[in-house]
């Protein structure tokens, strides 16, 4: 199969041709989303934070004072995280957030944002939203739009 583009091919030293083109497109995906993530990390890495601490903060920014359960930080998550409590008590080590248990369900965890944690976000929004633009802006909108819907269907195939 000839491939779509030979950049991904060489990027990744792939001497033999691609299995199918959805064999392609999704480690072109993957590759892509690697770097994209790599590239918001380097922005991350001085307030301490990886990518998902940082998802979890933007998750419970956008939840307020009510919060949310484990569960349903979960399931608002980018990727996915195995081990979601051990990450909530890194957060909570650094007061970036507090955990309740509920007063009729001691089984129901609800956790929120403090005050140091929307702190460190605010530090963050107008960086990351930069870094965003140096790596998608050269798009332009309607190719950004087009590429938003067909993500969106590929997603709907899983």
């Amino acid at each position: 199969m000839v491939p779509v583009t030979k950049r991904l091919q060489d990027e990744i030293q792939q001497t033999r041709p691609f299995r199918s083109l959805e064999e392609e497109v999704t480690l072109g995906l993957a590759r892509t989303a690697d770097a994209l993530g790599r590239s918001t990390e380097d922005v991350l890495k001085g307030s301490g934070l990886t990518h998902t601490q940082y998802n979890v903060l933007r998750i419970l920014r956008g939840a307020g004072a009510v919060g949310l359960s484990c569960g349903d930080v979960a399931g608002r998550m980018i990727t996915r995280d195995p081990d979601l409590t051990r990450l909530l008590d890194r957060l909570e080590k650094r007061s970036l957030v507090t955990r309740e248990r509920d007063g009729d369900d001691r089984r129901v965890v609800t956790t929120r944002i403090t005050e140091a944690g929307l702190a460190v976000l605010k530090e963050l929004d107008e960086p990351v939203q930069a870094r965003h633009k140096k790596n998608l802006g050269h798009l332009g909108e309607d190719k950004l739009r087009m590429l938003a819907r067909l993500l969106d269907e590929a997603r709907s195939g899983t």
